[in-house]
């Protein structure tokens, strides 16, 4: 019997069907499922584990907080274990009754991690049998066959360099999380976290609210005019952007007549070359700027990936490989729906030229479309990520856009003016791929020595702006830059910062509580909210892959790194709790009050103690809204796309999570069957209930 093993049930049923041609049976197992079918008379059994089948922990002495310093932790030995017991129990009943085991997780290095504890376990049950690996970049047909048809082996270097991140990560949150939450005396379900790439990440967030309070606006003056010429009107501004002095900016507003003069017109078109390929940092940029945040963009992303409709969304390459069939993607994509009419004007005989973006590796091709489906057959947020991947892959084989710029000079009673016109001439990639592209401005036929006629003239107070805060794509791309973090996981560091309560809001902005850890930690363990070090971990698990360096090495020199970092900060552990203490008020962010914008909190009303969300801004703001009293609430970071109310995740202890969105009247929760937890709720709003 030959046995194949995958990430995921989703992609054990689909390579069963693909490889069986769709005649593959299903036997239950216990934790799982399996699909068997025959090929050449030889019996194959597909199964699917739940992601990670081994999880990493230290051993049971050093699990109880209270009893074991941070510090003991550092050097503590590192254990695995099954992370559901009856997967791993029918993962080894498979592989005594295998003859050949073929490993078809994920290609990367998570996946080949996975991978490697597969095949521990796989030889732990059955010592010397074959073991080969199968690497895919989409789970079409095409793919599945040529992998299985030439099978490789594991990437050891490669697991190993997912080991080191497991390892590392694994001692950097658990040592830093226990010793500020200790120190904090903040346990339970209000402990405080940190670790090696959130904790700079956050820092990132909260250095960016320093610089905008920080910031000191300085006043200027602009004026702008609206002329009229032969019926057509249209804006234009004075040729001194701003003005600072106040003075100078009135006697100029007070010398404009009522007539004007074109005094010049200049034209010139440019170029707007096509975008490179997808990679996920790209990807979740651009999924942000749609109003999809990234962790539910990659969520969706790897379900369409399993369900074959997309390619495998964990890539740093920009760079389709020279195997990648251009036109058969196009051709695959022709009976989609609002794409396929597009997809076939690109393979109307024209030759495919792709973009090429600054990244390329040969583990994976850049993101594309692998299936044309139906926009009924997917959900609203499924069928817009599709269409956004879709839409991307058909831009990079576009041709150039076009626009034309127009500058138009005008002299109102000798005070210079200038109006701009830009416009798009020529569509090329645009009509593809629509997101990039800026409302036309045009500008009505103008020439030299034309009368203008000014119909409206408007002297404006301005102030300048402080830097805009992060949005969640913005902050991905940035977290790339420093090498925080890895394209798998930069998405989900951003949630649990969400999730913790340490940020909020779109774009984010930090609560005290982020503000308050970020600010103790830069102050006695600095090294701990730079992206240096962690970049350097990066780069140094990086080298594992290579070959250059050796898992205990780079594991070994973190653990003397967070030794000293540990010293300091207990020999400053007092400085450090009363800091925290004093900027964290205890209040929990569930996201933005959609009133007045300001932070939604978890409060209690001071009779009956029930808690309940109210907007920080009370007494201004007065907009609250009930709260299951039951489970641990928790920010999601998204917005109910129908209320415009913050969503919420409830966890209670034995039972599956749930989401809601906070307003009660919302017209989903009529049909979701309606407020869960709602008879154990109250929202009064009275000052007397506010605490």
């Amino acid at each position: 019997m030959k046995l194949i093993v995958t990430e995921k049930n989703q992609t054990a049923e689909r390579i069963a069907s693909i490889l069986s041609g769709g005649s593959n049976s299903r036997e239950k197992a216990p934790g799982s499922t399996v699909y068997a079918y025959k090929e050449d008379g030889d019996e194959v059994k597909v199964v699917g584990m739940r992601g990670h089948v081994l999880q990493v922990d230290f051993p049971e002495e050093y699990r109880v907080w209270q009893s074991v310093e941070p510090r003991r932790l550092v050097d503590a030995d590192i254990e695995k274990t099954p992370k559901v017991k009856s997967l791993v129990s029918s993962l080894k009943k498979l592989a005594r009754e295998a003859d050949s085991v073929v490993i078809a997780t994920d290609y990367d290095r998570e996946g080949e991690l996975i991978g490697a504890d597969i095949k521990d376990l796989v030889l732990e049950a059955n010592p010397g049998v074959h073991i080969s690996r199968a690497r895919f970049s989409a789970l079409t047909p095409q793919e599945i066959k040529e992998a299985f048809s030439s099978l490789d082996t594991l990437d050891e270097n490669l697991a190993k360099a997912g080991e080191a991140r497991q390892d590392i990560d694994l001692i950097w949150g658990a040592a830093l999380t226990r010793f500020i939450s200790l120190a904090t005396t903040r346990l339970g379900q209000k402990f405080l976290s940190a670790g090696r790439v959130q904790s700079p990440t956050l820092a990132l967030i909260v250095d960016r609210e320093k610089e905008i309070k920080a910031f000191v606006p300085e006043d200027f003056w602009q004026i702008k005019v609206t002329c009229e010429h032969e019926g057509d009107t249209f804006n234009a501004r004075h040729k001194t952007e701003r003005f600072g002095d106040e003075g100078e900016a009135k006697a100029a507003f007070e010398r404009l007549g009522e007539e004007g003069t074109v005094t010049a017109v200049a034209t010139r078109e440019r170029k707007m070359n096509p975008p490179a390929p997808f990679n996920t940092t790209a990807f979740l940029a651009a999924a942000s700027s749609i109003k999809i945040a990234p962790a539910r963009a990659m969520d969706i992303a790897e379900s369409l990936y399993t369900r074959g409709i997309i390619s495998y969304p964990r890539v740093d390459n920009t760079v389709y490989p020279d195997s990648l069939d251009l036109a058969g993607v196009l051709n695959g994509i022709r009976g989609a729906d609002v794409v396929g009419p597009l997809a076939a004007e690109l393979l109307d005989g024209r030759e495919l030229k792709p973009t090429r973006g600054k990244k390329f590796s040969t583990d994976h091709p850049p993101m594309y479309p692998t299936a044309a489906p139906s926009k009924g057959s997917l959900r609203p947020q499924e069928w817009k990520i599709y269409e956004l991947v879709a839409r991307r892959f058909m831009a990079t084989l576009g041709d150039p856009a076009t626009a034309r710029s127009t500058r138009v000079d005008i002299d109102i009673n000798s005070e210079p003016f200038v109006a701009r016109g830009d416009v798009i001439v020529s569509e090329g990639f645009l009509r593809y791929y629509p997101y990039t592209r800026k409302r036309d401005e045009e500008l009505p036929q103008l020439s030299e020595g034309d009368r203008l006629k000014v119909v409206n003239k408007e002297l404006e107070a301005r102030q300048t702006q402080p830097p805009p805060r992060y949005t969640e794509g913005r902050l991905i791309e940035k977290m790339e830059e420093l090498g925080l973090g890895t394209k798998s996981t930069r998405h989900s560091i951003i949630q649990s910062l969400l999730e913790r309560g340490y940020a909020f809001g779109s774009p984010l902005k930090p609560t005290e509580t982020g503000i308050a850890v970020t600010q103790a930690l830069e102050r006695h363990a600095t090294m701990v909210t730079t992206p240096d070090m962690t970049a350097r971990l990066e780069e140094d698990m990086d080298s594992i892959v290579e070959g250059q360096q050796s898992l205990e090495g780079v594991v070994g020199r973190s653990r003397e790194a967070l030794g000293g970092i540990l010293d300091k900060m207990e020999s400053e552990k007092e400085d450090i709790s009363r800091e925290i203490r004093e900027g964290v008020r205890g209040d929990t962010v569930l996201g933005a009050c959609p009133g007045c914008g300001g932070e939604m909190r978890i409060l209690r009303a001071r009779k009956s103690g029930k808690r309940f969300a109210g907007c920080g801004g009370y007494p201004d703001c007065t907009v609250t809204f009930p709260l299951p009293q039951k489970g641990s609430v928790v920010a999601t970071g998204e917005v109910c796309e129908e209320c415009g109310s913050p969503r919420i995740k409830v966890l209670s202890k034995g039972s599956k999570p749930w989401e809601l969105c906070l307003d009660p009247d919302c017209p989903t929760k009529a049909a979701a069957g309606a407020g869960r937890g709602s008879s154990e709720t109250t929202a009064t709003g009275k000052e007397d209930d506010i605490e």
